[in-house]
């Protein structure tokens, strides 16, 4: 187990209430977050979405990633449903921090794509452990998920991580003028899914 459980709190939120509960990785200190809609409890599988943390998209509605449009459509369908969970995987960038980001973004407006803006600043295409969310779930006492996503590397960490994944739902949103290009990268090199 990579974190713990720390903290947790009533939220309430424009699509409903839920309960926010805090965890802390063992060894760096940093902090992620669950919401948790409805009952949970249950003996059947949790839709949920695994959401990585992204400022720019999430809250400053940046339109170079389908990011903020990911974590609103996910949370519409966990509250459709009356029940899931939202993970919110605090790994900025795919884990190279927001300064990064921001380089890759000035990369990006020279002409590379997202992966090839990774590679120049000396990082891989994709660092995220999701074996940590893997742990949030246990946490939880959650281990037959509906899983809300467009990457396959995803569901292959989290199913390698302990976690049975019986169902990948597509999550296809967000593509604009602005991402197209981000999208079809995502596709090409990253292995992303966007079929229905």
């Amino acid at each position: 187990m990579k974190l713990k459980r720390v903290a947790e709190a009533n939220l309430p939120t424009p699509f409903g209430n839920c309960r926010i509960v805090g965890f802390e990785e063992l060894n760096t200190q940093r902090d992620h977050v669950s919401l948790i809609f409805g009952d949970i409890s249950k003996n059947r599988p949790v839709l949920a979405r695994v959401h990585s943390e992204c400022l720019t998209g999430d809250a400053l509605f940046s339109l170079r990633c389908d990011c903020g449009f990911q974590l609103e459509e996910a949370i519409i369908q966990i509250t459709t449903q009356n029940s899931g969970i939202l993970i919110y995987h605090r790994q900025e960038g795919r884990n190279i921090g927001l300064i990064n980001k921001i380089r890759a973004y000035a990369l990006q407006d020279l002409g590379c794509d997202t992966v090839e803006a990774n590679h120049k600043l000396g990082f891989k295409a994709d660092q995220r452990d999701f074996s940590i969310c893997a742990d949030m779930f246990k946490l939880l006492g959650v281990n037959k998920v509906r899983l809300l996503t467009n990457n396959p590397k995803k569901v292959q960490m989290l199913t390698e991580s302990g976690i049975n994944i019986i169902e990948r739902v597509p999550l296809i949103v967000g593509r604009n003028p602005n991402n197209t290009k981000y999208l079809d990268t995502k596709a090409k090199k990253l292995g992303h899914l966007f079929l229905k």
